[in-house]
């Protein structure tokens, strides 16, 4: 187990690797002066100067890349002066000059535009989006599986052709078309009758009541994210138990005097889920990465919004943060499934 895990730690750290050299190359080369976002369209040229040197814009595009990987790493070399001013870190020992060897969390640097930690924008908007993944995949997986197992026992049936049409429309159905439609009706044309709105986040503010949860302000937007995993998972559930119910196993259990609903449930279903356990942690991390239409959509406060946001001011840093934060969460998400697959199917191999 311990070498299966550090095997995969291995490649999600090449994988993370490839993304960051892409990452910062393809924000580097976009148009727009990161001084000048940063102090403004007035700023003087001294002032310009000074912030170039701060953001290590005077050097040649490879160093400033093994100067972003350092400001990455976990394990890395900083002066006292950088450590002490933006650092979390633990101090491991000292080197030559002013210079510290340290353990500390990655370092993503300052929003250009509220000077902003970008690590701390993330971490402050991650719960919004987290809240709003999982209450998507909940939503998906649950009626996903349900509508499969169903469309599977009743083949053939009205039933079966209504799961699989009902899928195929979600499938083909992006998510920032829904998020219109389902946004215009039961927020808005609807709303006397729903009780819901076309915008909203998790916390609101009254001025009496002070910071409040609304779940409420959460169905919308996460019917809306979990259309498209909700058909994945149901015609994923309905083949794979269509071939788990032909087998000879299934057959004796029946023959056995088992109920039907004990042999579906306890011996088709659990044989059937590997495929759908692949389906819902790609997608759950596919949610975490990709609400960034339905969050501005909603105007949920997210990841997503963070980094629509961010496009839109040209605020690089919070751009690749988003990305990078993302893509960990990616790898982390696939570590999981791997191990999770183990526990569901002991047939499976480390």
């Amino acid at each position: 187990m311990f070498r299966f895990l550090l095997r995969k730690l291995g490649y999600g750290i090449l994988v993370l690797l490839g993304v960051v050299l892409l990452v910062f190359f393809l924000f580097n080369v976009l148009p727009g002066d990161p001084a000048r976002l940063t102090l403004g369209q007035r700023a003087d040229v001294t002032s310009l100067e000074n912030v170039r040197k701060e953001l290590h814009l005077d050097k040649p595009l490879p160093v400033q890349f093994l100067l972003y990987l350092n400001d990455l790493s976990p394990l890395s070399i900083h002066t006292q002066e950088e450590a002490e001013g933006v650092l979390h870190y633990v101090t491991l020992g000292h080197l030559s000059g002013n210079r510290l060897l340290v353990l500390k969390t990655p370092y993503l640097r300052r929003s250009y535009q509220g000077k902003k930690d970008v690590w701390e924008i993330l971490t402050e908007a991650l719960p919004g989006t987290l809240v709003l993944a999982i209450a998507a995949m909940l939503f998906a997986t649950v009626a996903g599986i349900g509508l499969g197992i169903i469309s599977a026992v009743k083949q053939n049936t009205w039933m079966d052709t209504g799961a699989v049409f009902a899928s195929v429309m979600g499938i083909s159905a992006p998510s920032f078309f829904m998020g219109i439609v389902v946004a215009y009706l039961f927020g808005f044309v609807w709303s006397d009758y729903t009780g819901l709105h076309m915008t909203g986040s998790l916390y609101e503010t009254d001025p009496f009541a002070g910071r409040t949860i609304n779940l409420n302000n959460l169905i919308l937007p996460a019917i809306t994210l979990g259309i498209r995993p909700l058909a994945i998972i149901v015609q994923l559930t309905r083949s794979a138990m269509l071939d788990v119910l032909h087998q000879d196993y299934i057959r004796t259990a029946y023959a056995k005097g088992l109920p039907g609903r004990l042999v579906v449930l306890r011996h088709a279903l659990r044989n059937a889920l590997n495929p759908v356990i692949t389906a819902i942690t790609g997608w759950f991390a596919e949610l975490l990465a990709g609400a960034f239409f339905v969050e501005y959509i909603f105007g949920w406060k997210g990841i997503g919004k963070v980094t629509v946001d961010a496009l839109e001011k040209f605020d690089f840093p919070v751009l690749m943060g988003a990305v990078l934060f993302t893509a960990g969460i990616f790898v982390i998400i696939n570590l999981l499934a791997d191990l999770l697959y183990t526990i569901i199917d002991p047939r499976i191999k480390l």
